[in-house]
């Protein structure tokens, strides 16, 4: 009888992993070549570029600099909380990768980082920041400096942003600005970007891809 009971409780644990593998090979994110990648506009840079030192702040006041950028790989978004359209689908779009990710494998989604860099920081306070941020996901992170840092280290991620005065009302204005998605590696170094228009599938497939092979 103890014979048998074994028997029965050595097929049902293959019976589970069989099962485990079948369960993950329909769910886990296809991995891509850079020539894939590219194909759904993804570009990764030939050889990783350093970024050199800067400082901004997160939405708690903490420093946020190069280190902040090691150890995971950051998906990063220059827009600002008042913009109508390119910045919020581009949030949404990482925030659906990130839910992807999640539901997938929640410890290699753990390696995934979120940051909205605000491109207009003289409206974009810590809580109006803090806040949009939060709604997209609670563990992206939201940056800000002076426009001096911020167009500093924008320009290490070859993105671009200036102020484009209202026609319409004196002192009013908005932000022009790049609509890549730029992503750096655990290393800290600006690793390639990704086009519009954004697919969270194709982010969640950048990032797999990407840490499968680094």
């Amino acid at each position: 009888m103890k014979s048998v009971s074994t028997t029965v409780g050595l097929c049902l644990a293959v019976v589970a992993v069989v099962l485990g593998m079948f369960v993950y090979s329909v769910t886990r994110t296809p991995l891509l070549s850079a020539e894939q990648l590219r194909d759904r506009g993804v570009i990764i840079l030939p050889q990783p570029r350093e970024i050199a030192e800067f400082e901004l702040v997160d939405t708690r006041g903490d420093p946020f600099t190069v280190e902040r950028l090691r150890g995971a790989w950051s998906f990063i978004f220059f827009g600002f909380t008042n913009c109508p359209d390119i910045c919020p689908t581009s949030m949404s779009v990482l925030a659906q990768a990130e839910r992807q990710l999640q539901q997938s494998n929640p410890e290699v989604a753990a390696h995934f980082n979120g940051v909205l860099v605000t491109v207009d920081p003289d409206r974009d306070d810590p809580k109006t920041l803090g806040e949009y941020v939060g709604a997209f996901s609670a563990r992206f992170v939201g940056v800000a400096g002076s426009v001096e840092d911020t167009a500093e280290f924008a320009l290490q991620l070859n993105v671009g942003f200036s102020r484009m005065p209202s026609a319409s009302a004196q002192g009013e204005y908005s932000v022009d600005h790049s609509s890549q998605i730029v992503i750096v590696n655990p290393s800290g170094h600006y690793h390639g970007f990704i086009k519009m228009p954004h697919r969270a599938d194709t982010v969640a497939q950048a990032f797999e891809s990407l840490r499968a092979g680094f």
